[in-house]
C-alpha cells in the first residue's frame, strides 16, 4: 500500500460500558431508598420516576428476600401497560446483588412442542436458586520463574519424541518449589496459555492449572497494556486455598441430565446435531436434591434462593398456576414475583364449548391470588413523564430542547409513556438531517405524519370496521 502522507486519527472509545449499551431499562440502578425506606425523589432516586409507594413497598419486599421470610409466598405487580412493573423487578434484583440469580421469562415461554409446560416452568425455578460451593483445595501458587518440559523417545513410535514430564519452579515472597509435572497438566498449561513471569495456581488433586496473571515485576510504564498484573503470591507454593463457585441447581441438572458419548468423531458430531431439548425427570431432580442436602449439611454449600420473575402472568394456564401453586410449597423455591396488566379476565384453559370459563382478578386463580402479595403501580403525570423523556435523553445521548420536552410530554399525556420514549431517536434523527442542534418542536410535529399511536390506530380501526387495513 502505497504511503499519502496523511495521518490518520484512531476514533477514541467510549469506556462506559452504560452508555455504549442502551437497553429499555438503562437507568435503573436500584429501588432508589433512602435508609429508613422512603423513596428519594430527585437526585439519587437510582434513575427512577415518581411510583414512590411501589418503591418503598418493593424495599420492604427486597428485605423480607434477605431475611430470608419470604419463602412459600409470592409478589405481584399490577398496573397499566408503561407504569414500571418490570423496572420494579429488575430494582429488586438490582438491591439484591449480582450473586443473588435472577431469572426472568415471559408467560408465553411455556409453550413448547418438545417441552411440557410444567417442564419450562421447574426450569427456571432451578435456575433462579443459587448454590455457592465453598472448598478447600491444596494448591500450588506462585510466579513461574522455570518452565522445562522434558522430552524422551516415542515408545509408540521410532520417529519423533514425546514429552515425558515437566519442570517447573513457582517463586513466592516466602521461597521457591521445584515441582516434577504430569505430560497431560502441560496440555492445561499450553491451553491457559502460561509462559515464565506469569502467576498460576495448581490444583494438587486435579491437575487443573489457572492463569492468574503477569507477575508486576514485569509491569511496564505504558499508559495501556492488555495484560493484568498481579502481586507475586505471599506464604509458601503448597497451601490451603478456599475456592468459592456459585452455580444454579439448573446448572447441576442439565451436567446430569446431558448423556455422556464416547470421544470418537461420530459420536460428538451426533451431540451437536441433536436438537431436542433433555427433558429431566423428577427422580434425577430427587438424586440431585440429596446430593445438595448433604452439602448443606456438611457446611460445604450454602443455598441461595433467587428470584424468578414471570412477566405477562395471565398467559399461563390453569394446570401452570395449579404447578406454581405446589412449586411455591417445596422446602427448595425461589423468590417468585409476577407482573401483569390486566384487570378481570378470564384465566386461560377454564374454557370450555358452554361457556366463556373462570374470570378472575388479573386472569390468575383466587387460590393463588392469595399467596401473593400484590404491588400496585399507577400512571405517570406529565411532569413525571417531562423528567423521563429528560433522563432518557442523557442516556441516549440526544440533546432534546425545551420546547420539544414540553410537547412529547403533552403527547405522552394523550397517548402513552412508551409511545414518546420510543419517538426520541426518531426525533433526533429528524433533527439532524434538518441541520438542528436538538431536537425541536418541528422534529416532533413531523412524527405526527409519519407515525401513529396505539390509540389512534384503534380509534381509526373501531371507525372503519374492517377486517384488513386499507
Amino acid at each position: 500500500m502505497a504511503a499519502t502522507g496523511e495521518t490518520s486519527q484512531i476514533p477514541q472509545a467510549n469506556t462506559s460500558a452504560r452508555e455504549s449499551r442502551v437497553a429499555t431499562h438503562s437507568h435503573i440502578r436500584g429501588l432508589g431508598l433512602q435508609e429508613d425506606g422512603s423513596a428519594v425523589v430527585g437526585t439519587g432516586s437510582a434513575g427512577w420516576v415518581g411510583q414512590t409507594t411501589a418503591r418503598e413497598a418493593c424495599g420492604i419486599v427486597s428485605d423480607m428476600i434477605k431475611l430470608r421470610k419470604f419463602s412459600g409466598r409470592a409478589l405481584l405487580l399490577a398496573g397499566a401497560p408503561g407504569t414500571g412493573k418490570t423496572a420494579l423487578a429488575l430494582s429488586i434484583s438490582h438491591e439484591l446483588g449480582s450473586k443473588v440469580p435472577f431469572c426472568p421469562m415471559v408467560g408465553s415461554e411455556v409453550y413448547s412442542s418438545e417441552v411440557k409446560k410444567t417442564e419450562v416452568l421447574m426450569e427456571n425455578f432451578r435456575r433462579a436458586i443459587g448454590l455457592r460451593v465453598k472448598e478447600v483445595k491444596e494448591v500450588y501458587e506462585g510466579e513461574i520463574s522455570e518452565l522445562t518440559p522434558v522430552e524422551a523417545e516415542n515408545p509408540l513410535s521410532g520417529y519423533g519424541k514425546t514429552i515425558s514430564h515437566v519442570v517447573i519452579s513457582l517463586k513466592t515472597v516466602k521461597g521457591t518449589k521445584q515441582l516434577r509435572l504430569d505430560p497431560s497438566i502441560y496440555e492445561s498449561i499450553q491451553k491457559e496459555r502460561v509462559s515464565v513471569g506469569d502467576i498460576v495456581y495448581i490444583e494438587a488433586n486435579t491437575g487443573a492449572v489457572k492463569r492468574v496473571g503477569r507477575s508486576d515485576a514485569y509491569a511496564t510504564s505504558f499508559d495501556l497494556e492488555a495484560e493484568e498484573y498481579v502481586p507475586l503470591p505471599k506464604g509458601e507454593v503448597h497451601k490451603k486455598k478456599e475456592v468459592i463457585q456459585d452455580i444454579t441447581l439448573h446448572d447441576l441438572d442439565m451436567a446430569n441430565a446431558r448423556p455422556q458419548g464416547g470421544q470418537d468423531v461420530m459420536s460428538v458430531m451426533g451431540q451437536l446435531v441433536k436438537g431436542r431439548r433433555t427433558e429431566i425427570t423428577d427422580k434425577l431432580r430427587g438424586e440431585i436434591n440429596k446430593v445438595v442436602n448433604s452439602y448443606i449439611e456438611q457446611g460445604i454449600a450454602e443455598l441461595v434462593p433467587g428470584v424468578l420473575f414471570i412477566d405477562e402472568v395471565h398467559m399461563l394456564d390453569i394446570e401452570c398456576f395449579t404447578y406454581l401453586n405446589r412449586a411455591l410449597e417445596s422446602t427448595i423455591s425461589p423468590h417468585v414475583i409476577l407482573a401483569t396488566n390486566r384487570g378481570m379476565c378470564t384465566v386461560k384453559g377454564t374454557e370450555d364449548s358452554g361457556g366463556d370459563g373462570i374470570v378472575s382478578p388479573h386472569g390468575i386463580p383466587t387460590d393463588l391470588l392469595d399467596r401473593c402479595m400484590i404491588i400496585k403501580t399507577t400512571p405517570y403525570s406529565k411532569e413525571e413523564m417531562k423528567v423521563v423523556l429528560s433522563l432518557r435523553s442523557k442516556v441516549e445521548g440526544l440533546k432534546l430542547g425545551e420546547a420539544a420536552l414540553d410537547q412529547l410530554a403533552e403527547k405522552g399525556a394523550n397517548t402513552s409513556l412508551r409511545y414518546v420514549l420510543q419517538t426520541l431517536t426518531p426525533a433526533s434523527i429528524l433533527s439532524k438531517n434538518s441541520n438542528r442542534a436538538e431536537i425541536s418542536p418541528e422534529d416532533v410535529s413531523e412524527l405526527d405524519d409519519l407515525f401513529i399511536d396505539a390509540k389512534t390506530s384503534a380509534d381509526f380501526t373501531a371507525a372503519t370496521r374492517q377486517p384488513h387495513s386499507s
